[in-house]
């Protein structure tokens, strides 16, 4: 079992704990626990209150109980995906919950343990599964991908604008015998990407991220997932989501907009038809960034931007006389 870095503080940990506005006596869950530093956070500020957080990987899993046991009963770990967040909750008996993190993309620990396969910076097998349980990995992206296939994912999640080349390099050079590490993978990108047309980042960035969403299907996840723990939020519980690239921020961003609009009827329309209402409120409308000092503590912080909903009451929240004396939104 790798053992986890607990070096690295935590991305916008206090905007993260001021947004969710936290209440001693809430349900939280941290859907992406890592090595457990938001988790313990919020755990911590708890009284009656009760954390749940669920991570898919199981050295995420190992650290993170590790890092909350002191906590005891305050604190919950489950390991599965985050997109299953209303299934883990009822399993748990939980109808409704106070607030809910996501801190999206790969963790520090995952790209800093070189086994795993996430990192251009050193030579390991391909692998890149957050779930080692999943068949998948990027040595089968790499090497039963078709071209088209390769072309598609390096531009669509990599924002790669050789993609073609790269594809076109990867497929000649399995044909000789399959391609098994990380360090050979770098190479046939940096042959692929011209000299004249390589910028200050790693030649092999985009594609290592394209490979790694591709695997581990990450953006397929994350709506379904806004939209279920919105579901499960009580009116004024909050939702913070930390993003790392724009790929991400983008879903964030269209899911709450969608989730936070009403009636969505043509104007023409002399009365609502849709029957549409909003389910969560935005509390900012810009994401909150790392503060300077954050980014001199962490430069992995510098692209990380976090956004923040509140559910808002609907009228299935008052359908009955028990639910209307639940706990009222916050002010």
């Amino acid at each position: 079992m790798e053992q986890i870095n607990f070096s690295h503080r935590s991305v916008l940990l206090d905007e993260c704990i001021e947004g969710l506005a936290i209440r001693p006596d809430g349900i939280y869950v941290d859907g992406t626990a890592g090595g457990g530093g938001h988790s313990f956070a919020i755990a911590s500020r708890l009284t009656t209150g009760r954390l749940i957080a669920i991570d898919q990987d199981e050295a995420a899993i190992a650290a993170a109980s590790a890092r909350l046991a002191p906590l005891g009963a305050r604190a919950t770990v489950v390991r599965d995906n985050f997109c299953r967040i209303a299934d883990v909750c009822a399993s748990l008996g939980i109808a409704q919950i106070d607030g809910v993190l996501m801190d999206l993309g790969v963790s520090s620990y995952q790209l800093d343990t070189a086994e795993r396969g996430f990192s251009y910076q050193a030579d390991a097998p391909l692998d890149m599964r957050m779930d080692r349980r999943s068949t998948k990995s990027a040595y089968t992206v790499v090497n039963e991908y078709s071209e088209e296939e390769l072309k598609r994912i390096l531009f669509a999640y990599g924002e790669e604008k050789f993609a073609p080349r790269i594809a076109a390099c990867i497929v000649a050079a399995r044909a000789d015998k399959p391609i098994r590490t990380t360090g050979e993978l770098v190479d046939l990108i940096r042959a692929a990407i011209p000299v004249r047309a390589r910028d200050d980042q790693h030649p092999a960035k985009r594609s290592f991220q394209a490979i790694r969403i591709e695997v581990n299907a990450e953006l397929d996840v994350i709506a379904p997932a806004i939209e279920s723990a919105a579901k499960l939020l009580r009116p004024g519980g909050r939702i913070a989501i930390i993003t790392f690239h724009s790929l991400e921020d983008r879903i964030v961003k269209q899911t709450y907009t969608r989730l936070a609009t009403g009636c969505t009827c043509p104007r023409d329309f002399p009365v609502c038809v849709c029957g549409h209402k909003p389910t969560l409120a935005l509390t900012h409308r810009k994401p909150i960034l790392p503060s300077a000092q954050e980014l001199e503590e962490n430069p992995r912080s510098r692209s990380a931007k976090l956004r923040i909903a509140e559910r808002v009451a609907t009228e299935d929240d008052y359908s009955s006389d028990e639910q209307r004396h639940e706990r009222s939104p916050r002010a």
